[in-house]
């Protein structure tokens, strides 16, 4: 009799939470699951479908979030890292190339996962490389509301340069809204664009830089006009040509590999404009499985070690 087939772990971080409910019941339906472990983490752990368990994590920002992490991949020794929570990336980042975890980490290396984290950062990075995005300053640059919809000649958005997803976001329209009274050099002011949102879903190779772009159109959001998506619609291959060379033209012009989840909107003259980017599996990944397929069939290749 032959040696029964090794079962691969793959450990996932923020299972509890949108990207990783979304990822447990993908990974659950592989043809060849039964080869596969499935371990989630998260802040606050509970059981999710396509897990096999779920462990507690200290927060990206506790000390103790290092050691915690090293200590789960020696004891899982898993194939593959997925994480999925936006605050974690730039420290899993370093971590990964200070603890030698190899390449069994899914995630870009430091210095674009860093841009990619910072709204503001990613505004500079992508018009230096000449990829639309929508004009744009750090809020503390204008002095009031009435201020910036001047600079804009219309409503704009504020947000987080450092947040997870739609917190925070939130459209000015009034030059007394009190939302201003909270923004400073931490926050980042984009020009409303007020067409159509896409939600891309974007693998990109770290082996030959290839794409895969999967163009989703948000038919409803949390927050009403701005925020993440509580529906999307996938939309036929070239029926967003423009958004998806847009995706794949912000992948590389960051430097990003591995699973994208991006936010583009239109503006009043048709122009897709890149509004952030999350480098990570997104909410709505169950709409784009090649995202997850890309990832499973090419990234154990180039792994060179699977725990430390």
């Amino acid at each position: 009799m032959g040696d029964a087939p090794r079962l691969h772990t793959i450990l996932v971080t923020g299972a509890a939470g949108p990207a990783g409910r979304a990822l447990g019941p993908q990974l659950a339906r592989r043809a060849d699951a039964d080869l596969r472990r499935v371990v989630g983490v998260d802040l606050a752990p509970a059981a999710g479908t396509g897990y096999d368990v779920v462990e507690a994590v200290p927060a990206a920002a506790d000390p103790a979030y290092d050691a915690a992490t090293i200590d789960l991949l020696r004891r899982h020794r898993p194939r593959l890292v997925v994480p999925t929570v936006s605050d974690e990336l730039p420290r899993l980042a370093v971590l990964a190339g200070a603890a030698g975890l190899g390449t069994s980490v899914v995630l870009s290396a430091p210095g674009p996962t860093a841009v990619a984290a910072d709204k503001l950062l990613t505004m500079w990075s992508l018009e230096r490389h000449g990829v639309s995005v929508p004009r744009h300053l750090p809020a503390d640059a204008l002095g009031s509301a009435a201020e910036a919809l001047a600079w804009a000649d219309g409503p704009v958005v504020v947000k987080p340069r450092v947040a997870r997803g739609g917190r925070g976001v939130h459209v000015v329209e009034d030059p007394d809204d009190p939302v201003w009274a909270s923004t400073d050099a931490s926050w980042v002011v984009q020009a409303f664009a007020p067409g159509t949102e896409y939600s891309p879903q974007v693998y990109r190779s770290p082996v030959d830089g290839r794409c895969v772009v999967v163009v989703l159109e948000k038919t409803g959001r949390k927050e009403g006009r701005v925020g993440n998506a509580t529906a999307v619609e996938r939309l036929a291959t070239g029926t967003a040509d423009d958004v998806a060379k847009l995706a794949s033209r912000t992948a590389e012009a960051l430097d990003l590999v591995g699973p994208l989840d991006m936010d583009v909107r239109l503006l009043a003259d048709g122009t897709p404009v890149v509004l952030e980017v999350n480098a990570r599996f997104g909410a709505v990944s169950a709409a784009a499985p090649e995202v997850l397929d890309a990832v499973l069939d090419e990234w154990p290749s180039t792994s060179d070690r699977v725990a430390p």
